[in-house]
């Protein structure tokens, strides 16, 4: 007795085609140009994953270099002096202290200057 595939090959479709829900032309009705689509859109997926960590710590980097600055500091000085200092916060926070909190990220710019 033959093995009947139809109804897995429709689910394999389906499942395809529903990734491809959108795109223009033949890439949202053909299978076999969905496939590639849906294929090459989960591989730039992946990879913007990993591109937008790199993404956000540039701009926290600029954020904290421009606050900095600001204060008479370079973003390197700042850091280190952090580090002697012994305050240990990662860029997302200080980051966000240059932005929301300028006196509170002055204060911390005053502890880098004392401790260098």
């Amino acid at each position: 007795m033959r093995i009947k595939r139809g109804v897995n090959a429709v689910k394999k479709r389906r499942k395809i085609f529903k990734l491809a829900k959108g795109y223009f032309g033949n890439k949202s009705k053909n299978y076999r140009i969905a496939r590639e689509a849906v294929m090459k859109s989960l591989s730039y997926a992946y990879v913007g994953r990993k591109r937008r960590k790199r993404d956000m710590r540039n701009l926290w980097i600029a954020r904290i270099n421009a606050g900095a600055r600001e204060n008479g500091l370079s973003y390197s000085k700042l850091m280190h002096g952090l580090k002697v200092a012994g305050i240990d916060l990662n860029r997302k926070v200080l980051s966000d202290l240059a932005i929301s909190d300028a006196e509170g990220f002055t204060a911390l710019c005053e502890k880098a200057k004392a401790a260098l």
